[in-house]
């Protein structure tokens, strides 16, 4: 499937719920993952956008980047690592590097982590999302791979909705399309 192709896939099984100007209101992504042939382009064609700079871990904050990660990982035939919310560790001798984020789109600030054996220092990093929109919890994720020393290389989303280009250029930001195509 080409991008072109995807991106109407992506926008036809896309639907707000609720008042757009209601707190209530949300994106429904869930018609993306129903979808099995967008659902088996989606990895390959989000891992295009860095086909220049390619990773050798991706990393996805649970949930949706934890679905869409392993997608992207095998495309590059790299690894992935989940990268968790509030983690605690499975056991006393796990080292774990944890980071609190910027506010993110709810507001809130969290603490996100994975264990500290899974990136090294030699790894280049690649942050996959569904979404992005303050960049908070992508910042938080850009500075754990920064405490490891391994190198940033950006972060892949479906949909970017970031209001400021600052934001995007700090994180390295590409997508395959804008909320506003979403519309």
């Amino acid at each position: 499937m080409d991008r072109r192709e995807a991106i109407e896939r992506v926008r036809a099984a896309f639907v707000w719920r609720g008042d757009r100007g209601d707190d209530s209101s949300y994106a429904d992504v869930t018609g993306w993952w129903r979808d099995p042939v967008l659902l088996g382009a989606l990895g390959p064609l989000i891992a295009g956008l860095f086909e220049d700079e390619p990773p050798t871990v991706v990393l996805g904050i649970e949930s949706r980047g934890c679905l869409l990660g392993p997608l992207v990982a095998v495309a590059f035939g790299a690894g992935f690592v989940e990268v968790r919310k509030n983690p605690s560790p499975l056991a006393d001798s796990d080292a774990w590097v944890r980071r609190d984020t910027p506010p993110d789109y709810r507001d809130r600030q969290l603490t996100l982590g994975f264990p500290r054996r899974l990136v090294r220092p030699a790894d280049r990093v690649l942050l996959v999302d569904d979404w992005i929109d303050t960049g908070g919890q992508a910042m938080g994720a850009r500075q754990l791979v920064l405490d490891v020393e391994a190198t940033w290389v950006g972060v892949a989303v479906i949909v970017d909705a970031l209001e400021g280009n600052e934001v995007r250029r700090r994180l390295g930001v590409r997508s395959l399309l804008r909320d506003r195509q979403l519309s």
